[in-house]
């Protein structure tokens, strides 16, 4: 994973100049644990879209530790700052169930958030892992979204199920579902439509999607993962929360995280809405969607070496 990690740590870079130099300079800067100290380092953990939350609870357990320790330096107590981030990152269920279970993944997002990449390269991961995948093209009104899956589906190396363009999605899923179940599938990976994220079409089309999967598939593993942009910082907080009111998030795939300045996003996500980040895109290859591991972030986006 050392490659994947420095890609990471390159991706980050941006996010790093946001948050973790200003750190610095708050460490460097001030000579005493005061309240301004803690008020410099709570505005730039929120200005580095770390969110308002996390950042409180952050703060908070770097105090208790600050007193617990007697720490008097301001220098001293980065290690407890970076360790109080990596534990509000801990998400209780970041189970990967689904990868050795016969499953059916949606997949949900608006457009442009990089969602048919997203299901393209998760396929190539479950394939390198021996499962039986098959995609199901369920985004039929996307001019493309089709042709644009079936490359993923070719690169990976895997199967896929489409219907005409402008057809009822339900029914794609209806037909893949019925193929995974015929052909034995391990995991069927559905593509959805993604825009009008705020209109309640959308949002009626995925119930209806999964109603067809609870009736003609109940047995099925479900996971239901959004796909958000780490580049559109709060905005994808929003995203998550409406969807979620729909659809039972089980987790996230948080993508376009190399060159973005806003990734302080993650931490904000996982801890605000208690759904763990399960994948995490720094790249356009195949290869470039791997597990998220909060530690393997978090040293990542302070350059520490930690990751071996």
């Amino acid at each position: 994973m050392a490659g994947f990690f420095s890609r990471l740590k390159e991706g980050l870079t941006k996010t790093r100049n946001n948050i973790v130099h200003g750190i610095d300079s708050v460490f460097n800067g001030f000579t005493s644990i005061d309240e301004d100290f803690y008020e410099e380092l709570e505005e730039i953990l929120i200005m580095g879209d770390i969110g308002v939350n996390a950042t409180g609870d952050i703060l908070e357990r770097l105090r208790a530790q600050v007193k617990e320790n007697h720490i008097k330096e301001p220098g001293e107590c980065k290690s407890f700052l970076i360790e109080s981030i990596k534990e509000q990152m801990q998400v209780e269920e970041t189970a990967y169930d689904f990868e050795h279970q016969q499953s059916i993944v949606m997949i949900i997002g608006v457009n442009g958030v990089g969602k048919t990449t997203s299901v393209g390269k998760l396929a190539g991961l479950l394939k390198d892992q021996g499962r039986k995948v098959l995609i199901a093209a369920a985004d039929t009104y996307r001019a493309a979204a089709a042709e644009q899956l079936t490359e993923w589906a070719n690169r990976a190396g895997v199967d896929i199920i489409t219907g005409s363009q402008g057809a009822d999605p339900s029914s794609v899923i209806f037909d893949a579902v019925s193929a995974a179940k015929a052909r034995h599938t391990d995991v069927l990976i559905c593509d959805t439509a993604g825009r009008l994220h705020n209109k309640k079409n959308l949002m009626e089309e995925l119930k209806k999607m999964n109603r067809i999967i609870d009736r003609e598939f109940p047995d099925a593993h479900r996971e239901n993962l959004i796909v958000l942009d780490g580049t559109t910082g709060q905005n994808a907080l929003n995203q998550a929360r409406e969807f979620g009111e729909t659809a039972e998030l089980t987790g996230i795939i948080l993508t376009k995280m190399d060159g973005t300045s806003k990734g302080g996003i993650a931490v904000a996500i996982q801890s605000e809405l208690n759904i763990p980040v399960k994948y995490i895109g720094v790249g356009e290859k195949l290869d470039d969607l791997q597990k998220f591991d909060s530690d393997q972030f978090v040293n990542a986006l302070f350059d520490v070496d930690g990751h071996a």
